[in-house]
């Protein structure tokens, strides 16, 4: 059973081994600079479209960031909000990002608990992003209740923005599958016993990286019908989906109470919207 204090500590040994691995894993180093400005290329692909599909002009506006890591796209956000509440589980992640952004007035380093935005009062924000965090909690339930968390602490007609995991098919052969499986496996408490190290003695032993196993790597693939009745349910309304039956699978929309004019109220009416060619 995975809970917030496993997340925690798998994290901060993340961030304690190399944070800036671990947040962007497409490169194996990075400098500080190349980093940041990876934050800021993806600000400008990403979010930027995204914001303007909706009408959003982040000027004055308060946005929470889930899962910011040590910041790599917090110092963006900060170029252009009033205020930034940067969020993560990890307490050495937060460590580290608030000391690389000494000079960011504009952001609050916050830690949670990796389960809810208790520390967040309804409808305090005005945006709300995640990237490259749902992915890594290691049930669908957990994804599915951060996701109502999102909307809930949005102001009426604030906007949303996450990526999750939906692909299902398998990304390595039975081989792989069955070794990572094992390190997973064995990371996972047996009768509150802990096999951990068996599990990084295995991963050394076929030369794998230990730390890229277990539930809080590896974690949720979600259904996307899921994803929008979790939206619609918890009154959001979805003005776009990106990257269908992928790892980068983007949804964005609003709260509503300022729906944009002809949204669709309904999943359902969402995706009989789509082409055949783009429904998931």
């Amino acid at each position: 059973m995975i809970n917030d204090s496993t997340m925690r500590r798998e994290w901060d040994e993340r961030a304690k081994k190399d944070a800036f691995y671990y947040i962007a894993s497409w490169q194996k180093s990075w400098d500080s600079g190349q980093f940041f400005e990876s934050g800021e290329r993806d600000y400008q692909s990403l979010v930027a479209p995204a914001l303007s599909s909706l009408h959003f002009e982040p000027g004055d506006k308060a946005m929470l960031e889930i899962g910011c890591g040590i910041g790599r796209m917090t110092r963006s956000f900060a170029r252009r909000f009033a205020s930034v509440y940067a969020l993560d589980v990890s307490i050495e992640m937060l460590r580290q990002g608030s000391a690389l952004h000494s000079d960011g007035a504009r952001v609050l380093w916050i830690n949670g608990n990796g389960a809810d935005l208790a520390f967040f009062k309804s409808e305090s924000m005005d945006f709300v992003f995640s990237y490259l965090v749902l992915q890594h909690l290691p049930t669908e339930i957990l994804a599915c209740h951060c996701i109502r968390e999102m909307i809930r602490v949005l102001k009426p007609g604030g906007a949303f923005q996450f990526q999750f995991n939906c692909r299902r098919q398998a990304t390595m052969n039975w081989k792989g599958r069955l070794v990572w499986g094992a390190l997973d496996w064995l990371r996972e408490p047996i009768f509150g016993i802990s096999l951990e190290r068996a599990s990084h003695r295995l991963a050394s032993l076929f030369g794998l990286d230990p730390l890229a196993a277990g539930k809080t790597w590896r974690g949720a693939i979600l259904d996307v019908r899921e994803v929008l009745e979790t939206v619609w349910r918890s009154d959001g309304a979805v003005q776009g989906v990106t990257g269908w039956g992928t790892t980068m699978t983007w949804c964005y929309g609003y709260k509503s109470g300022n729906r944009v004019a002809g949204a669709p109220d309904k999943p359902n009416q969402w995706l009989t919207g789509l082409s055949a060619k783009d429904r998931p």
